[in-house]
């Protein structure tokens, strides 16, 4: 282990401020990476996450895996040696309650739609 090698993260979220930059073992998973980052989220920042499932990082392009380690979630073509490497954070929008389908009074909400072609 006294030669794994530390990749050093920042996560930049979707206003344009960063968590980090830190540096990570090699070995880390991205599951822990999102536990990190929703430890450290700003506390004056709405609507933040709630688990590591409401959590996308995104590298290069592509959406990291959970199980997956840093190492097997590098792009090497993308990356400069030595470099900080920037990881984009996407929150998942909070999804709708079954119970809030239904309006106070408790029947059911209609969903229709009206279009007028002139």
């Amino acid at each position: 282990m006294a030669d794994e090698e530390l990749i050093e993260v920042k996560f930049r979220l979707a206003d344009g401020t960063d968590i980090g930059p830190s540096k990570y073992s090699s070995v880390t998973t991205v599951g822990t990476l999102k536990e990190k980052i929703i430890s450290q989220w700003p506390k004056d920042k709405e609507n933040g996450p709630k688990s590591i499932n409401d959590l996308k990082l995104i590298n290069a392009g592509k959406i990291l895996e959970n199980n997956k380690t840093l190492a097997e979630s590098r792009s090497p073509v993308s990356e400069i040696p030595g470099c900080v490497i920037t990881m984009l954070v996407v929150v998942r929008p909070p999804t709708a309650d079954k119970s809030s389908e239904k309006l106070q009074d408790g029947s059911p909400k209609n969903s229709s739609c009206s279009c007028t072609i002139l």
